[in-house]
């Protein structure tokens, strides 16, 4: 078995989003699949980064990396392959508001909420055409209540900044003010999860108040105006024209785990409210599709074929890992079939390392020579077949030309369901992947 040597840090929440929970802007949207805001702060100080560095996160999810570098008033680019996510560190990203036109804007706002609420318009609010599962969460009295406020935003006489604020207002009220197991990640409409909704006007109201406080707080800090954030809406795997061949002096991201965690599930609530899809196919072509192989739900009749097989550049360049990689492949497969969901590890595992292999040829590309490429990530165990993922990149990325890598453990995984007689005994953990070019 390849091994590498590892050493403990003292930082087993950096991987995790329980700072991000309670930190301006970094909560106005609780991502479970983020991490610490506190990883990119260290990091930043421990390359030394200036306001002349550059920074690029391939999978820059909801904007944690980009926020806390603009903070630090260093240079940074995001690449976001889901629409909505994008969208979510787009709105997180836009500082530059007239903080007295923008108080004014929201007290007009809200002005016109209560109208419409005084002459009985919330009654009237479509509720019908939403899908079945949006119903499921809320009950009816919420449900017109959050339709009127998304309505209300759609008809608001301001820019563009200010409506999306706005929404992404109403998007963090949506799982308060569910009865629904709405917690993260999946939706569990439910009796047998419900919980007590939270009232809606006075959620978003809330909410509302809470952002421009936080909008308030970050421009007293002075952030240079010339420090650049630059996101694009695509795919880590392309080539992508704005970033220059050996610009970049840090690489820094949290790719997908290799734990059949679905992200395009992850938003199903919020793009099924805000019509951005309508059905599971919906969320299959617009989501799913366009993101890195993490979950048995990605792989569909369509592109079942194109995971079969390792490729064979992997075969090539690591021929260690290809062997390893590929013995435990066609182990889950002999496994996957005495199993009552088949579930089909084991294209997953091949459709994500073909994947993740683009993605670090694609990073070489951009990464200044003897500069980082670093990783949290984490190790997987499907049916009990152990996934070693951070040695498995560290060795594609030395067969694709990269100097050295080396892991540092953040913490354990999976203690908390040891007592589970259907769970598998494998020991887990979360680490740092630091791959140098």
């Amino acid at each position: 078995m390849l091994t590498q040597q590892e050493s403990r840090v003292q930082v087993k929440d950096y991987g995790t989003f329980k700072d991000s929970l309670r930190a301006p802007v970094h909560r106005w949207f609780q991502y479970p699949a983020g991490y610490s805001y506190k990883f990119i702060e260290a990091k930043a100080k421990e390359y030394r980064l200036a306001a002349s560095s550059w920074v690029l996160d391939p999978f820059v999810g909801c904007g944690t990396t980009c926020v806390t570098l603009k903070q630090l008033g260093i240079n940074s680019i995001g690449i976001e392959a889901h629409p909505f996510v994008y969208w979510v560190a787009k709105t997180k990203l836009y500082w530059e508001f007239d903080l007295s036109n923008l108080h004014a804007d929201i007290e007009r706002f809200w002005r016109s909420v209560l109208e419409g609420i005084n002459h009985g318009q919330v009654s009237f609010a479509d509720t019908k055409s939403l899908p079945p599962l949006v119903h499921k969460c809320f009950s009816q009295d919420n449900l017109s209540k959050l339709v009127f406020l998304r309505d209300t935003i759609e008809r608001f006489a301001s820019d563009e900044h200010t409506k999306d604020l706005l929404r992404l207002a109403l998007t963090a009220t949506l799982r308060l003010a569910s009865r629904a197991g709405a917690g993260w990640p999946y939706i569990a409409p439910s009796r047998y999860h419900e919980k007590h909704e939270q009232e809606a006007f006075s959620t978003f109201y809330r909410l509302v108040g809470q952002m421009y406080q936080d909008l308030l707080y970050i421009t007293a800090r002075a952030v240079p105006q010339d420090t650049q954030c630059l996101l694009i809406q695509g795919d880590a795997r392309d080539h992508h024209p704005t970033i220059p061949p050996s610009s970049i002096d840090l690489v820094i991201t949290s790719p997908p785990y290799l734990n059949n965690y679905d992200y395009a599930d992850r938003t199903r609530l919020e793009m099924y409210f805000f019509g951005w899809a309508s059905s599971w196919r919906d969320i299959t072509q617009n989501v799913r599709a366009r993101l890195i192989t993490a979950a048995t739900t990605q792989i569909t009749g369509n592109n079942a074929e194109q995971v079969r097989v390792l490729r064979p550049d992997i075969k090539h360049i690591a021929p260690l890992v290809y062997a390893d990689l590929n013995e435990r492949v066609q182990q889950l497969a002999r496994i996957r079939v005495t199993k009552g969901g088949k579930k089909r590890y084991d294209l997953m595992i091949i459709g994500y390392f073909n994947d993740m292999f683009l993605v670090l040829r694609r990073i070489y590309d951009v990464l200044k020579p003897g500069h980082d490429f670093v990783l949290v990530l984490g190790d997987s165990a499907p049916y009990g077949v152990h996934i070693p993922t951070e040695i498995y990149l560290g060795e594609l990325a030395k067969g694709l030309g990269y100097s050295s890598y080396k892991v540092e453990l953040l913490r354990t995984r999976g203690d908390k369901w040891a007592h589970n007689p259907q769970r598998h005994k494998v020991p887990l953990k979360e680490c740092v992947l630091t791959i140098t070019k």
